[in-house]
């Protein structure tokens, strides 16, 4: 067998990579990622890390907006522990070369913190849903920034291998070593995983494993996730037997630019923070109505807003107006996005931007406590694919970022613990078993199978749903589910194949945690219960993969 390495990490967002950069001067790191070094999720954040920073603002006033935000569902105490650490890891990432904008006169609707480094106070941004301006950015490619920096860090460190374009197939656990059935407790020993460029799977031995894998975007027909947010993190430790939890609250973004691809482009929620103002086609600005922080009200209450609109209208997208500042200021402040809607024939300076909502953050996924601990031994989950209770039913802009920042550092710290302490022996592990399979013929099948989930998933699991609706979908996905695992038990296994796989999987299990929540609250929106249920609050709806229903 391989020699086990320390720590397995899969994913390399900011999560994953922060996560092996703590972990490496412990032990062995290898770290899994489906592509490139610097392609995930992160590198399309825009807006930026929220953090108290500025002297008009403090804790107690970031816990709150991220409560209300959450819908009672937030887990107060982890909603403390990420905000108080926030200033802390923000100087971290400064020290890495982080260059966030900085400022000694902020703009109007902008502000000034105290720089952690010591040096010229950051510039402060606000977005939707924050009652003080708090979130530090580098322009409007704050991610793609973070995660050049954390790049350079993990791969210049000796003790961190970085394994591009492959792919997590599945978690080694007692069930693949034929100790345990499926259903029974598991402890994690690693994982299998794809090599894409060899097409051989590998097993990856590991003492401790931790997910970051990110969300699942792409199991919506539009999104503004990349195309490998494909929920494989979420659909690999359903299948080890994990439970996961609150995956009815998909977060819709209520801007994305109309017309562009998949993903969809988004814009920013800082642009709304910058004073944009959303309006219909008649000119009328719709939010006045709808919430006291207008524009700036949480995402679910946007969306759902624009989503009625649009139904009641016919109209295909809003409208973004920027008017209120001038183009100066507009092309200073998102380059990015002026440069992009110039090249589609939009010019943000002089006209309004046509928007609408894309499915773009999944707020529930694997239950951890504040370590990053998850219920199958041995695993670790942070980021987008954990659970950890910050987001409640609503995440609150700017906080994904950091409580992936957050969480690495607990989980990491843990893990070293862990480590630390010994007795982490790797039993032999066999090798990946292709005997009775295939080479994928079909290919037409897969794609096909694919826009059926995303069509399913966007016409009846969307943004406003109904039980008939979730019903329907549950019918239907199941079907495909066990199509795809018949498909995938004769057949040669490859990205694509796992990918679809995942999809079914995790869409049959967002559309069964939809089911299992009779009311209407934050990012779950069901006509046949219009309000919350008090009963429910703080009450998470935890669910698991049953097999029966994608056994064929």
């Amino acid at each position: 067998m391989t020699e086990p390495f320390d720590f397995l990490v899969l994913g390399s967002g900011i999560a994953g990579l922060t996560t092996a950069l703590k972990l490496a001067d412990a032990g062995r790191v290898a770290v899994v990622t489906k592509k490139e070094d610097r392609t995930s999720a992160t590198n399309y954040a825009q807006g930026g890390i929220a953090a108290v920073l500025s002297p008009l603002d403090d804790f107690e006033s970031h816990i709150a907006d991220t409560l209300k935000a959450g819908a009672g569902l937030c887990r107060p105490e982890a909603v403390r522990v990420m905000v108080r650490e926030a200033p802390r890891l923000i100087g971290e990432l400064l020290d890495l070369g982080v260059d966030f904008n900085r400022t000694e006169t902020p703009l109007v609707d902008e502000g000034a913190g105290e720089a952690p480094d010591g040096g010229s106070p950051l510039r402060l941004g606000r977005e939707g849903g924050h009652t003080h301006s708090r979130i530090v950015h580098v322009h409007d490619l704050t991610g793609q920034e973070v995660e050049r920096a954390l790049v350079e860090a993990v791969t210049s460190h000796p003790n961190v291998l970085m394994f591009e374009n492959h792919i997590g197939v599945d978690l080694i656990t007692e069930h693949f070593l034929g100790l345990r059935r499926v259903g029974e407790h598991q402890t994690v020993y690693g994982a299998y995983v794809l090599d894409t460029a060899s097409g051989e799977v590998e097993p990856y031995p590991a003492r401790l494993t931790f997910l970051a894998t990110g969300g699942c975007g792409q199991v919506y027909r539009h999104t503004t996730n990349p195309d490998i947010a494909t929920g494989d993190g979420l659909a690999m430790a359903a299948r080890a037997g994990s439970r996961l939890a609150n995956l009815e609250f998909m977060q819709f973004h209520p801007t994305s630019l109309y017309g562009t691809g998949d993903p969809a482009f988004l814009i920013s929620e800082a642009v709304r923070g910058f004073g944009a103002i959303l309006r219909d086609h008649e000119g009328r600005a719709f939010m006045e109505s709808e919430h006291e922080l207008r524009d700036l009200a949480p995402r679910d209450i946007v969306a759902r807003a624009i989503d009625r609109r649009l139904k009641e209208s016919g109209n295909s997208h809003v409208l973004l107006d920027l008017s209120r500042r001038t183009p100066a200021a507009i092309e200073e402040r998102f380059p990015n996005i002026v440069k992009t809607c110039r090249e589609l024939g939009i010019d943000p300076a002089t006209e309004p931007i046509p928007v609408v909502p894309a499915a773009h953050y999944m707020c529930g996924g694997l239950p951890t406590d504040l370590a990053g601990q998850t219920d199958l031994g041995r695993l670790f989950a942070i980021g987008e694919v954990a659970c950890t209770g910050v987001h409640g039913a609503n995440r609150l802009a700017s906080n994904s970022l950091l409580e992936g920042l957050v969480f690495a550092e607990l989980a990491a710290r843990r893990g070293r613990e862990v480590f630390a302490a010994g007795d982490l022996d790797v039993p032999d592990v066999p090798p990946w078993d292709v005997e009775g399979t295939h080479e994928q013929r079909e290919r037409v099948m897969t794609s096909h199978d694919r826009d059926g989930i995303r069509n399913i998933m966007w016409d009846y699991v969307g943004i406003v749903r109904s039980v008939g609706r979730l019903e329907r979908a549950a019918r239907r996905l199941t079907l495909i589910a066990r199509e795809i695992e018949n498909y995938y038990r004769w057949t040669r296994v490859t990205g694509e194949l796992l990918e679809l796989r995942n999809l079914a999987q995790v869409a049959l299990l967002i559309t069964r945690s939809a089911l299992s929540r009779p009311e209407s609250r934050g990012l779950h929106n069901v006509t046949d219960y219009p309000e919350a249920d008090p009963e429910l609050d703080e009450r998470d709806t935890l669910t698991t993969l049953q097999w029966k229903d994608i056994t064929p």
